[in-house]
């Protein structure tokens, strides 16, 4: 009998979790909630909020969901995981203890310095003044985090003292993100990227690296967004460098939920960077990436329905990837990560090859509009980064909206080192 399953969530990052639990045998229903208008094609769209777990819980309830698959990190903050598993439902994701990982980076903080998980040297501050004295003492560079949840905009890599000092203002007197403590940390150098691993307690198994690119414009210029494209996998990383990250980081830091009493299942997300000294983490995330989603999932040749029950079930997940290379461009809404205006008419989707997953969308009388900050990501396979770049910008090209940016150098990292 086939399964039914629901996706929490409404990004290109649900959108590409649907997108391949459609390819699966096993599955018969998928519902979305709230999903988005390009989902509509492999989900019903169920009009629930992702914090209405009270709802959710009776919606999966009520059509027998035999699993629900979380994606937004605002979800499992809620406790929707222990709620869901109080009532006997299958869920994939970590409990609100485990979540922490991810919504206090303090808590991040103090697991990696205990367990010697290599990262940035560190000091935790709620009081302006006394973060003022210690950024005019350390000087630039810093990086400045703010402790909770921020839609992945909460990290300032301040180069000079004045970006330092604004950044203070921004979170401690006018609480940009809301009231709370933040980060100071040692600013490192290298190329970042990102590790996602299944994980249920102490049992770690890895996925496909990527490479998310943070920055609004080319050049990594602009301000920080959710992520303006991704591609995988990636030339620069050894097999030895994987091997490293996965035994002293992500493995080492699964031991640690498991010594402090807040055991972790699901998707353990190792934001992670490759310096000079080695490699170490930048964060780590309680969920799915997004946009590295969009770029490792469609490289999964295996059954992501039976990865999932495996991996909740204490059994070895099968994952098989391919060997080409994926990459993703997001289309945003100028001014995104800033103020930008919504309802655009967006056009050509029709004829656009390869993967488009919707990010910020919405239908209305049959045709798509922008609803969001970022609102499409388009992904393309190719033999290598600039073989799927060329063909990604090729397809970018059909969507003609006049409210619409994207980055055209996405893997810039991976061809430069090709160059060399």
């Amino acid at each position: 009998m086939k399964k039914t399953v629901l996706v929490i969530g409404s990004g290109g990052r649900e959108h590409a979790i649907v997108d391949a639990l459609a390819a699966s045998k096993e599955v018969g229903t998928i519902y979305a909630a709230p999903g988005n208008a390009l989902m509509a094609k492999e989900a019903t769209l169920v009009p629930i909020s992702v914090l209405e777990n009270g709802k959710l819980l009776a919606f999966a309830l009520e059509h027998k969901v035999d699993l629900t698959v979380v994606g937004p990190e605002a979800s499992l903050a809620t406790g929707i995981v222990d709620l869901f598993k109080e009532h006997g439902l299958e869920i994939f994701g970590p409990t609100k203890s485990a979540a922490r990982i991810e919504t206090s980076k303090e808590f991040a903080k103090e697991l990696m310095e205990k367990y010697a998980i290599p990262t940035a040297s560190y000091k935790v501050f709620s009081d302006y003044e006394e973060a003022k004295e210690y950024v005019l003492k350390h000087g630039a560079p810093i990086v400045i985090k703010y402790d909770g949840l921020a839609a992945g905009k909460g990290v300032t890599v301040a180069l000079t003292l004045e970006e330092a000092l604004a950044s203070l203002k921004e979170q401690l007197l006018d609480h940009k993100f809301g009231e709370g403590k933040i980060i100071l940390e040692d600013y490192l150098e290298g190329p970042e990227f990102s590790f996602l691993c299944f994980v249920n307690g102490e049992h770690v198994y890895p996925l496909e690296l990527s490479q998310d690119h943070k920055r609004a414009f080319d050049h990594d210029e602009g301000l920080n967004t959710g992520g303006m494209g991704a591609y995988s996998p990636l030339p620069f990383l050894s097999a030895e460098d994987k091997k490293y990250a996965l035994e002293n980081i992500m493995v080492r830091t699964a031991k640690a939920m498991v010594k402090e009493g807040c055991p972790f299942t699901g998707v353990l997300y190792g934001g992670l960077m490759k310096t000079k000294d080695g490699i170490k983490v930048i964060e780590f995330n309680c969920r799915f990436g997004d946009p590295e989603t969009e770029v490792v999932l469609p490289r999964l040749e295996s059954d992501l329905f039976l990865a999932f029950e495996a991996v909740l079930h204490n059994e070895e997940p099968v994952l098989k990837f391919s060997s080409s290379t994926t990459l993703g461009i997001v289309l945003a809404s100028k001014g995104y990560p800033l103020s930008y205006k919504k309802h655009f008419l967006i056009e050509g989707l029709e004829n656009v090859e390869g993967k488009v997953y919707g990010m910020g969308v919405e239908e209305k009388d049959g045709k798509i509009f922008t609803a969001g900050g970022r609102v499409l990501i388009v992904v393309e396979k190719g033999s290598n980064v600039k073989e799927a770049r060329d063909k990604a910008l090729k397809e970018v090209a059909k969507i003609p909206c006049e409210n619409l940016f994207y980055r055209h150098d996405i893997g810039h990292w991976a061809l430069e080192g090709e160059k060399k």
